[in-house]
């Protein structure tokens, strides 16, 4: 069956009357397009910023605090403050160990003069001479917030986080002094060899030893199971603490705190299956029993690790399962 259409429109369906024909430019059909009859242009009530500046009052800054009339920006602040919130900035001498041995095997010290602010740590004085004094200077850093650990070195003759001392806490009446950790091979300036802190930690196998099947989910443990070794997890291996200890400086073959802390996070792991392959490792004459208790180690940790607590605690587990 044909479709008829009809004649007086368009096969597209389109209207072709222009009395019917949709408005154009948003004027209504039948008008003219400079019929404004009813409506009002910016021309009629004035620009946007005239009517906004009508419309918006005046305020009046007297009136912005009730109680004393001080501007927004100084109130409780203490008096001394108002109208100076610059922080503040001092001088000081930092001192730093050099080393190169592609120009000299002389170690030497250099002296360098900056001002910095309150809220600068002692990784930012250093980022200070390498950026704009001597960019020859050698360091290691990353994270700059105390969760990496590679920063660690001696500051004022003590083993820290360079990114978690602040200069302001130090005495700054005479030079801050900064080498690198002891007892590991200097490379250059405050970069020490790693390699052998981490033999060391390798060796004490850092890994969970799970027998039995492959569990389908995760394998569940008490919170008082978690408990019992929470503290050795978090350590960063930055080094500080066996960098500390004297029987490292002097016997390279000394497992050092770090690795006997990183053994106690799985020899007390109620999860794993190796701890008395540990406890064999560690009852060697350069293992726990080196440690003499100085205490150096628990001073160098900068995550509270109760170090050589935990040093004691797999010499009692050696003595336990000895008997």
């Amino acid at each position: 069956m044909s479709t008829a259409h009809t004649p007086d429109r368009p096969e597209d369906g389109r209207n072709d009357d222009p009395q019917d024909r949709a408005p154009e430019h948003g004027h209504a059909p039948g008008h003219d397009q400079d019929d404004r009859a009813g409506y009002k242009t910016d021309a009629d009530a004035g620009s946007v910023d005239e009517r906004n500046e009508a419309e918006v009052p005046a305020v009046d800054p007297a009136a912005e605090n009730a109680e004393g009339g001080e501007p927004a920006s100084q109130v409780n602040l203490p008096e001394e403050q108002q109208g100076n919130q610059e922080i503040p900035t001092f001088d000081l001498t930092l001192r730093i160990r050099r080393y190169n041995p592609e120009l000299s095997d002389e170690v030497r010290w250099d002296e360098f003069k900056l001002t910095m602010y309150g809220t600068d740590r002692v990784l930012d004085a250093l980022h200070k001479v390498k950026w704009e004094i001597d960019g020859s200077l050698s360091f290691r850093r990353s994270c700059a917030h105390g969760v990496c650990g590679s920063d660690a070195m001696r500051i004022n003759g003590q083993n820290r986080l360079a990114c978690k001392v602040l200069l302001k806490d130090l005495d700054l009446s005479k030079p801050v002094t900064v080498e690198p950790i002891k007892g590991l091979p200097c490379e250059k300036d405050l970069i020490v060899d790693m390699e052998p802190f981490f033999q060391s930690y390798r060796e004490i196998m850092p890994f969970l030893v799970a027998g039995g099947n492959e569990p389908t989910m995760e394998r569940y443990q008490s919170p008082e199971d978690r408990a019992r070794f929470d503290d050795t997890t978090k350590c960063i291996l930055c080094a500080a603490c066996t960098s500390s200890c004297p029987v490292f400086w002097t016997d390279g073959q000394y497992f050092g705190p770090a690795a006997i802390v990183n053994a106690h996070r799985f020899i007390f792991d109620s999860r794993d299956d190796a701890g008395d392959l540990r406890l064999e490792i560690l009852n060697d004459k350069e293992g726990v029993w080196r440690c003499r208790t100085t205490f150096n180690c628990t001073e160098a940790c900068p995550r509270g690790i109760q170090v050589t607590k935990a040093i004691s605690e797999v010499k009692n587990a050696i003595l336990s399962r000895s008997m």
